[in-house]
């Protein structure tokens, strides 16, 4: 009988482990793994003094650290993240964190420290325009300020008194990364602090926490924050507005004379357009503390890839060329049919804050059609939680592992 107890007991001590295991791995590598990462909270710190808080104000602390990884288990591994047996990305790729994805389905096809706390640059004109795109309409005209004329540029050279359409401005701002379009824009949204808050209001509001706007245009301010996941998606999210992949394709645009200046020439920044073959439009950015930052995406074989690539240098090839190399890498990849590594998800939001209209960004879901949601949400949907689901597991495996063992001692006494 005790060697029938013992077998029974072994057995179901087995099975309990292996479950606790299978369950919990995950969550403990999930909740594990980004402490160890650099750049974790916060992004390195500033070199310069752009960052220092307006006399009497504090910066704001580091964003709260999601404890579920968006996108999934992966995106919260340091270094490179790769499909197993796949071959590691050409060398001389200079970015600290960069994504590359699946611009249709969401897929991400491969990472480097995802959810790695940078400084976006120019990169966050994509989140402005989408603001943009969701609370003004395209004819609609705005006049461009002293203040707006007078930013701190590379600017688009708007006059002061001069009046545009937001059609025009849009151009200047994601062709020519147009600081004083961004002012502008700010400007015609309620200020630059109002639209900073909506600008970060919509990035939680689809997922992208690892985002925080401390300028309109980029430049570097207190608590400025994102991630290449986030950047992923927020663009991901943009070229589905027509008009936004509509103004990045743009290789020549003229803004019309106004305000007492001649027409304005703009050329598209993004050097791989019109370069890199089924290249679809990007955006380029820079400042001393967020180093080189850069967004593109290109169409293949009927497959549409991005990458966004983070605090990259210019040596020992340009960034762009080295965009270039990436999305090779991750077109190989694709037609090895490799598996995911994550998946770009968002909740998309169904209505602006001020008229409660519908926005034009409420598609619905992922880019696959699946209705993804952010971790927030998700975690929201299922408040039990995995530490719920493994208790409950546990519970169950003892009842079982009880009637298991007292059928085993019945039968030996018999």
């Amino acid at each position: 009988m005790h060697s029938v107890v013992s077998r029974s007991l072994k057995v179901f001590t087995t099975t309990l482990a292996a479950a606790l295991l299978a369950l919990s791995t995950p969550a403990l590598a999930a909740a594990a793994q980004p402490g160890q990462c650099a750049n974790h909270q916060a992004p390195p710190p500033p070199v310069d003094t752009s960052e220092k808080p307006a006399p009497g104000k504090q910066a704001p602390p580091p964003l709260a650290v999601p404890a579920v990884p968006v996108g999934g288990p992966r995106m919260a591994e340091c270094g490179l993240v790769t499909p197993d047996g796949a071959l590691n990305p050409p060398d001389g790729n200079t970015a600290a964190s960069w994504v590359v994805q699946d611009l249709d389905s969401g897929a991400i096809v491969a990472a480097k420290d995802p959810h790695a706390r940078q400084r976006p640059a120019s990169l966050i004109k994509t989140l402005l325009a989408l603001l943009v795109v969701t609370q003004l309409q395209p004819q609609q005209p705005i006049v461009a300020t002293k203040e707006d004329a007078e930013q701190e540029c590379t600017c688009v050279g708007l006059a002061a008194g001069g009046q545009y359409t937001v059609d025009q401005l849009l151009h200047g701002l994601l062709m020519h990364s147009g600081n004083d379009v961004a002012h502008a824009f700010a400007t015609a949204l309620g200020g630059v602090d109002a639209t900073v808050a909506k600008m970060n209001a919509l990035a939680a509001k689809i997922g992208a926490l690892d985002t925080r706007a401390a300028t309109p245009s980029g430049l570097d301010g207190p608590g400025m924050s994102t991630s290449a996941y986030d950047l992923s998606l927020i663009f991901h999210y943009a070229m589905k507005q027509p008009e936004f992949a509509s103004v990045v394709a743009t290789k020549n645009f003229e803004i019309p004379a106004a305000g007492g200046k001649p027409a304005i020439p703009i050329f598209n920044d993004n050097k791989l357009l019109g370069v890199y073959p089924g290249f679809l439009g990007g955006k380029t950015g820079f400042t001393d503390d967020a180093r080189h930052t850069y967004v593109g995406a290109a169409q293949r074989k009927g497959k549409r890839l991005a990458v966004v690539m983070l605090r990259a240098e210019q040596k020992p090839t340009k960034v762009v060329d080295q965009a270039a190399k990436l999305l090779d890498y991750g077109f190989a990849l694709e037609d090895d049919r490799a598996t995911p590594v994550g998946q770009i998800t968002y909740q998309a939001p169904a209505a602006t804050p001020e008229n409660g209209e519908p926005s034009v960004l409420a598609d619905g879901g992922t880019g696959n059609g699946n209705g993804g949601t952010s971790a927030a949400a998700a975690a929201k949907d299922d408040p039990f939680g995995v530490t719920g689901w493994i208790i409950t597991l546990v519970v169950f495996l003892i009842i079982v592992g009880g009637f298991v063992v007292g059928h085993q001692r019945k039968k030996a006494l018999r």
